[in-house]
């Protein structure tokens, strides 16, 4: 199931928070190499885990976690910002765009879930009333969003092959909604029930205080 959290909210939910940030260690430090903060409990998180930002997590029956993404507002800091300007024509601030970050996988996650991920952040779209999402994305990513049916608009690139990496641009439209609910194995009505279920009328804006 997809389940909404903001940073202050993980202690309820140990193993869920816990398997989601070990598996980004996995994914970005073991298997990508990218030079990211790794804790002595094995676990990955940087500076905008601390600005309380909302995820996106697929939650496996078990309890752990599938795969998952952070949401920030381009209102604050944000990582297309602080650290990716150079690919872009200045800043990306507005309130109807946030940012999608550390996208990440679970080893041997199936393709339903980086499209029930895709569905959860059209569910924030409409919910916040948010027009795009802004992110920096690498080569190894342009097939999963091409197979999920929910690629980007490419802001600004650098590098080649497999070191290629970009920033992009997102919109969902109801025809993308579609695609990646066919390919979530998700109904719309099901997404939506588990967005309203977590959200209710309580949509607070990321970054409202530090976690």
């Amino acid at each position: 199931m997809l389940r909404y959290l903001y940073a202050d909210e993980l202690h309820h939910h140990p193993r869920l928070a816990k398997s989601m940030f070990l598996d980004r260690a996995d994914q970005f430090k073991k298997r990508l190499g990218w030079e990211v903060d790794v804790d002595a409990q094995g676990e990955e998180r940087d500076a905008y885990d601390a600005l309380n930002p909302l995820y996106v997590i697929w939650e496996e029956a078990d309890g752990s976690h599938g795969g998952s993404m952070r949401l920030l507002p381009t209102t604050g800091p944000v990582m297309v910002n602080e650290h990716f300007d150079h690919l872009i024509e200045g800043p990306v601030t507005s309130p109807l765009i946030w940012e999608c970050t550390r996208f990440c996988l679970k080893r041997g996650a199936g393709g339903h879930v980086a499209a029930a991920l895709m569905l959860g952040g059209g569910e924030i779209m409409q919910g916040f009333g948010i027009k795009h999402f802004v992110g920096v994305f690498d080569a190894r990513m342009v097939r999963i969003y091409r197979m999920i049916g929910s690629s980007p608009e490419v802001l600004g690139s650098e590098g080649e092959g497999a070191a290629k990496i970009s920033v992009g641009l997102w919109d969902f439209c109801a025809q993308a909604q579609a695609l990646v609910s066919a390919r979530a194995g998700v109904t719309p009505e099901q997404s939506r029930f588990w967005f309203d279920q977590a959200m209710g009328n309580q949509r607070r804006q990321p970054s409202a205080k530090t976690a």
